[in-house]
């Protein structure tokens, strides 16, 4: 069954740390994606850019709209996640807490499903 791992962390945060700090966490981050991989677990994965540099697109009564980050709103922002292939609901989360960014962000995990369930 599938299951995403969305890293959700403080808009800011990245911005708080060096990049030394900030390319350690993401050296762990890339150990744990390797693990995943090696177990068999791993679909996909990937980080994101902060929002800063993201564009949201809406379109209502056919005009579309273009929203540049960064997004005012926002506390806290999607980045990255790994979409995994999972036995169980447990086994994601039980996954989901080895996941080194559960230390510095909040670690969502959501099964992938068609939208009208």
């Amino acid at each position: 069954m599938p299951y995403m791992l969305l890293i959700v962390e403080p808009v800011n945060q990245r911005s708080e740390r060096t990049e030394a700090e900030g390319r350690a966490l993401y050296d762990r981050m890339l150990g744990f994606g390797a693990d995943l991989h090696a177990r068999g677990l791993l679909v996909a994965g990937e980080s994101l850019v902060s929002q800063q540099k993201a564009v949201r697109v809406q379109k209502r009564d056919g005009r579309q709209r273009l929203i540049d980050g960064p997004f005012a709103e926002a506390k806290e922002m999607v980045g990255g996640f790994f979409l995994l292939n999972c036995a169980t609901r447990d086994e994601a989360v039980e996954i989901a807490g080895t996941c080194p960014a559960a230390e510095w962000c909040t670690v969502e995990v959501r099964e992938v499903a068609p939208c009208y369930f």
